[in-house]
Protein backbone atom coordinates (compact mmCIF):
# COMPACT_ATOMS: atom_id res chain seq x y z
CA UNK A 1 0.00 0.00 0.00
CA UNK A 2 2.65 2.25 0.68
CA UNK A 3 4.22 1.90 -2.87
CA UNK A 4 0.48 2.85 -3.80
CA UNK A 5 0.81 5.75 -2.09
CA UNK A 6 4.17 6.93 -3.13
CA UNK A 7 3.14 6.19 -6.66
CA UNK A 8 -0.12 8.19 -6.32
CA UNK A 9 2.08 10.75 -4.33
CA UNK A 10 4.82 11.05 -7.43
CA UNK A 11 1.83 11.01 -9.83
CA UNK A 12 -0.29 14.24 -8.18
CA UNK A 13 3.08 16.08 -7.88
CA UNK A 14 4.06 15.43 -11.61
CA UNK A 15 0.15 16.47 -12.56
CA UNK A 16 0.99 19.82 -10.17
CA UNK A 17 4.11 20.54 -12.16
CA UNK A 18 2.37 20.26 -15.11
CA UNK A 19 -0.45 22.28 -14.36
CA UNK A 20 2.33 24.78 -13.56
CA UNK A 21 4.03 24.59 -16.90
CA UNK A 22 0.66 25.72 -18.65
CA UNK A 23 -0.08 28.83 -16.39
CA UNK A 24 -0.48 32.16 -18.38
CA UNK A 25 2.99 34.83 -18.19
CA UNK A 26 2.92 38.28 -16.88
CA UNK A 27 2.05 40.52 -19.77
CA UNK A 28 5.66 42.14 -19.40
CA UNK A 29 7.10 38.80 -20.25
CA UNK A 30 4.61 38.33 -22.86
CA UNK A 31 5.19 41.30 -24.48
CA UNK A 32 9.02 40.93 -24.48
CA UNK A 33 8.10 37.28 -26.15
CA UNK A 34 6.00 38.98 -28.70
CA UNK A 35 8.74 41.98 -29.59
CA UNK A 36 11.42 39.10 -29.97
CA UNK A 37 9.64 37.03 -32.11
CA UNK A 38 8.63 39.85 -34.18
CA UNK A 39 12.06 40.89 -34.77
CA UNK A 40 13.48 37.34 -35.50
CA UNK A 41 10.38 37.52 -38.50
CA UNK A 42 11.86 40.89 -39.28
CA UNK A 43 15.10 39.37 -40.09
CA UNK A 44 13.85 36.39 -41.51
CA UNK A 45 11.94 38.63 -44.25
CA UNK A 46 14.54 41.00 -45.21
CA UNK A 47 16.80 38.00 -45.21
CA UNK A 48 14.16 35.78 -48.23
CA UNK A 49 13.85 39.58 -49.69
CA UNK A 50 17.07 40.23 -50.35
CA UNK A 51 17.28 36.52 -51.66
CA UNK A 52 14.74 36.63 -53.61
CA UNK A 53 15.24 39.88 -55.48
CA UNK A 54 18.81 38.63 -56.06
CA UNK A 55 17.29 35.35 -57.94
CA UNK A 56 15.26 37.72 -60.00
CA UNK A 57 18.44 40.24 -60.65
CA UNK A 58 20.31 37.13 -62.00
CA UNK A 59 17.33 35.88 -64.16
CA UNK A 60 17.19 39.10 -65.57
CA UNK A 61 20.33 39.34 -66.60
CA UNK A 62 20.33 35.96 -68.28
CA UNK A 63 16.77 36.98 -69.99
CA UNK A 64 18.57 40.38 -71.19
CA UNK A 65 21.80 37.92 -72.24
CA UNK A 66 19.55 35.93 -74.31
CA UNK A 67 17.50 38.85 -75.79
CA UNK A 68 20.95 39.94 -77.03
CA UNK A 69 21.93 36.76 -78.71
CA UNK A 70 18.15 36.54 -80.14
CA UNK A 71 18.96 40.18 -81.88
CA UNK A 72 22.26 38.85 -82.79
CA UNK A 73 21.35 35.51 -84.57
CA UNK A 74 18.28 37.19 -86.26
CA UNK A 75 20.64 40.50 -87.33
CA UNK A 76 22.80 37.50 -88.62
CA UNK A 77 20.61 35.96 -90.51
CA UNK A 78 18.81 38.85 -92.11
CA UNK A 79 22.64 39.62 -93.72
CA UNK A 80 22.35 36.66 -95.18
CA UNK A 81 18.86 37.02 -96.84
CA UNK A 82 19.79 39.93 -97.85
CA UNK A 83 23.01 38.76 -99.60
CA UNK A 84 21.19 35.70 -101.30
CA UNK A 85 18.86 38.59 -102.61
CA UNK A 86 21.81 40.52 -103.84
CA UNK A 87 23.60 37.44 -105.24
CA UNK A 88 20.32 36.65 -107.16
CA UNK A 89 19.56 39.87 -108.13
CA UNK A 90 22.76 40.35 -109.13
CA UNK A 91 22.92 37.21 -111.51
CA UNK A 92 19.84 38.10 -113.42
CA UNK A 93 21.15 41.43 -113.51
CA UNK A 94 24.15 39.94 -115.53
CA UNK A 95 22.19 37.46 -117.20
CA UNK A 96 19.84 40.65 -118.98
CA UNK A 97 23.39 41.87 -119.94
CA UNK A 98 23.71 39.20 -122.55
CA UNK A 99 21.23 40.48 -124.45
CA UNK A 100 23.16 43.43 -126.01
CA UNK A 101 26.53 43.51 -126.67
CA UNK A 102 29.58 45.89 -127.33
CA UNK A 103 29.58 48.79 -124.56
CA UNK A 104 26.11 48.84 -123.78
CA UNK A 105 26.74 45.19 -122.56
CA UNK A 106 30.07 46.51 -120.81
CA UNK A 107 28.01 49.57 -119.37
CA UNK A 108 24.84 47.26 -118.02
CA UNK A 109 27.52 44.72 -116.41
CA UNK A 110 28.92 47.56 -114.22
CA UNK A 111 26.14 49.33 -113.69
CA UNK A 112 24.68 45.20 -111.88
CA UNK A 113 28.14 45.13 -110.26
CA UNK A 114 27.67 48.73 -108.74
CA UNK A 115 24.52 47.72 -107.71
CA UNK A 116 25.71 44.19 -106.32
CA UNK A 117 27.92 46.87 -104.30
CA UNK A 118 25.32 48.80 -103.02
CA UNK A 119 23.10 46.33 -101.78
CA UNK A 120 25.96 44.33 -99.84
CA UNK A 121 26.97 47.19 -98.09
CA UNK A 122 23.29 47.66 -97.46
CA UNK A 123 22.81 44.55 -96.00
CA UNK A 124 26.15 44.93 -93.56
CA UNK A 125 25.12 47.93 -92.28
CA UNK A 126 21.87 46.58 -91.55
CA UNK A 127 22.88 43.94 -89.66
CA UNK A 128 25.65 46.24 -88.06
CA UNK A 129 22.84 48.54 -87.01
CA UNK A 130 20.66 45.75 -86.00
CA UNK A 131 23.44 44.02 -83.25
CA UNK A 132 23.85 44.59 -79.92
Amino acid sequence: MRTHLRSLSALAFGGFLLAACHQGKSPDQVAAEVAKAQDKANVELARAEQHADKDVENAAGKVDDKLAALDNDAAKDAYKVALAKADGDHKVALAQCDSVSGDAQKTCRNRADADYDVAKANAKADEQAQTR
